[in-house]
């Protein structure tokens, strides 16, 4: 029983004394013995850096080009796509894994693509913007991984995803593993067809996988002069046909809405684009799992349009205006 005391003794004094040396090397500022306020304080401050990078893209030099043509930034679409304060932003400190061509020295913040959830007119929508400010909006295998995430979350909860695209395509200094991220995203929208909208707009010039997503989607928007949609460029259409042509004629908003019949609609800014889709939003359902909403009118449903009866001539060889 001495023993036992003796020993217990033994241990607080052998206790007493390292806490006394703890609180003497913390005082003396001795690294690896931060107090826990000072670690609080060093990690926030870790994570308030972190957001800043995110938030400024490719730095205030590209985002000034970007503005120069006429075309917004990937948060600022976001900001006027949504209801206003609805934004929750996933992923934001995510940065690329590559090692190849200098990239382990050449990161940003977010990796080049804003993704998160938000409303639109009070309904819950999934959004991802591209941001062409980081490497051209160009697509590495972890920028991949934040726009599935998104996808996948929209068919979980039911709801619309919305796509503004502003991207030259895959990441060539990933080679392989940017293709792989296309074919991921690709297997997305086949799995989320049919079951939530999804609606893409064309804000940039995009070509190569960029352009395969969007048209998979049910609906695809673009903006005239600063939009343009193609599988490649005028150079390679150049040294492989020896035909001139140009971004416009290859793959602008008029190509695609007028022949090739891809887009479903050109608007003159980014502004009115998001506007108007913002409108299309209130017409469909958010999932195959929800009716339409039902809107009411003060137009009487038994009203007669005799125009009607004569749109369509009694003979079936005369021609007639489909657009009336």
């Amino acid at each position: 029983m001495i023993r036992a005391v003796v020993s217990m003794r033994g241990v607080a004094l052998a206790r007493t004394t390292v806490l006394a040396r703890a609180a003497t090397l913390v005082r003396a500022g001795v690294r690896g013995y931060a107090t826990p306020n000072t670690k609080t304080e060093e990690t926030k401050s870790l994570i308030e850096s972190k957001r800043q990078a995110s938030l400024a893209g490719g730095g205030t030099k590209r985002i000034s080009v970007q503005h120069s043509k006429g075309k917004l930034t990937a948060r600022e679409r976001i900001d006027l796509l949504l209801d206003p304060h609805t934004f929750r932003e996933y992923d934001a400190f995510v940065e690329h894994s590559c090692t190849d061509f200098g990239m382990s020295s050449n990161k940003i913040t977010g990796d080049g693509v804003v993704t998160g959830v938000g409303k639109i007119n009070g309904r819950t929508v999934f959004v991802f913007s591209q941001d062409f400010t980081v490497f051209g909006g160009s697509l590495s295998q972890t920028f991949a991984q934040k726009v599935c995430k998104i996808m996948d979350r929209a068919i979980q909860a039911g709801a619309p995803v919305i796509g503004l695209n502003d991207s030259g395509g895959a990441r060539i200094q990933e080679g392989v593993d940017s293709l792989a991220g296309y074919a991921n995203i690709f297997q997305r929208n086949v799995l989320a067809s049919g079951v939530v909208p999804q609606i893409s707009l064309v804000m940039g010039p995009c070509a190569g996988g960029a352009v395969y997503s969007p048209a998979l989607t049910d609906f695809v928007f673009m903006v005239r002069n600063t939009s343009h949609l193609f599988v490649t460029g005028p150079d390679v259409v150049k040294a492989v046909t020896n035909e001139s042509v140009t971004q416009e004629e290859l793959g602008g908003a008029s190509v695609h809405t007028r022949k090739s019949g891809v887009a479903h609609g050109a608007f003159d800014n980014d502004v009115e684009a998001l506007a108007r889709t913002r409108e299309l939003l209130s017409y469909l359902p958010q999932s195959n799992r929800e009716p339409v909403d039902t809107r009411y009118t003060a137009d009487p449903i038994d009203r007669a349009d005799v125009a009607l009866d004569t749109i369509v001539p009694t003979d079936s060889h005369r021609a007639y205006d489909i657009k009336d």
